[in-house]
């Protein structure tokens, strides 16, 4: 289902497309479980209301802009974020830059230059929702800004494992490596989007080639170990062992840390291909060898677990 897309900097400098709409707001970054809630009741409330089901994000996240200057890594940069709302069942995506302008904006003034000129009937938020200058406003805010115009709806967390989804949390389950429990969370694989770019050509020689992966945006990187990854060229979907780290058997000074694929059974040219990955399970930390021999006959045994994972 396609999804419209319209792009929105504060102060409007023409009226943007609105209408009657049920409206989800957030950053959403993932688009987990509890996000998917979210969007679930934008899309019903809309049904039910004859309206538009809509979402409200942001570009770029506010700490880089309200923070020291620091880059922000996402679960899921802006592209693959819109991809993930075109399979929740919406009509329109707003995308909000996130600026000086729009940071100094008050939470009554939000409602009121923003969501009401939406033709905004109902407003969904997750349980932790604020917005306005210094996160001042809440949903208690736009419900009491809003007054007579627009409902609101507050989705409570959703718990898993004993703990709240959260984007915080799956960040911290990728940096572990914890792709099982990330998938858990998200409801799907994590996936990455990566160029192939030339390597040093070692695993050519070892008889294990490799594709090394430069990730088109900045993605939360997994951290240092061996993966089982599904690796999608085109339409076609592999089973590949990704690398990620310093290659410690090759070389004694620390280094940074590098992605590289080896996928099952594809005996293809990748250079200059953009391919995704898909984290599966972790299956070992990264470690040194003490020789060629005995990294390629690990390898060997890498591949025949990967194998194995099921999706």
């Amino acid at each position: 289902m396609d999804v419209e897309i319209i792009r929105l900097t504060y102060p409007f400098s023409v009226r943007p497309a609105a209408g009657r709409q049920a409206l989800a707001i957030g950053f959403f970054d993932g688009v987990h479980a509890g996000h998917r809630e979210v969007l679930s009741k934008a899309v019903a409330l809309a049904r039910r209301e004859n309206a538009a089901a809509s979402v409200m994000t942001f570009d770029p996240h506010p700490r880089e802009v309200l923070g020291s200057g620091e880059r922000i890594s996402y679960i899921t940069p802006l592209p693959d974020k819109l991809e993930q709302f075109a399979t929740a069942g919406l009509d329109r995506c707003y995308v909000l830059t996130f600026d000086r302008a729009l940071s100094e904006l008050s939470p009554e003034s939000f409602v009121r230059e923003i969501l009401l000129p939406l033709g905004v009937k109902s407003v969904i938020v997750g349980f932790n929702f604020t917005y306005g200058k210094q996160g001042r406003g809440n949903a208690e805010s736009l419900r009491e800004y809003g007054r007579g115009v627009l409902d609101v709806s507050v989705i409570r967390p959703i718990v898993q494992g004993g703990a709240k989804v959260s984007s915080t949390l799956i960040r911290e389950m990728i940096h572990q490596g914890s792709m099982d429990r990330v998938t858990e969370l998200l409801g799907r694989p994590y996936r990455l989007t990566a160029n192939v770019v030339p390597g040093l050509g070692r695993g050519r020689t070892i008889g294990v080639p490799t594709a090394n992966l430069a990730p088109t945006d900045r993605y939360v990187i997994p951290g240092n170990g061996v993966y089982a990854v599904d690796v999608l060229i085109g339409d076609e979907r592999h089973r590949g062992v990704m690398n990620i780290g310093t290659k410690p058997t090759f070389a004694d000074d620390p280094q940074e840390p590098t992605l590289e694929v080896h996928v099952l059974g594809f005996s293809g040219d990748l250079y200059g291909r953009t391919v995704q990955v898909e984290f599966l399970t972790r299956i070992r930390e990264e470690r040194k060898f003490p020789g060629v021999e005995a990294l390629v006959a690990q390898i060997r045994l890498d591949m025949e677990e990967a194998a194995r994972v099921r999706r």
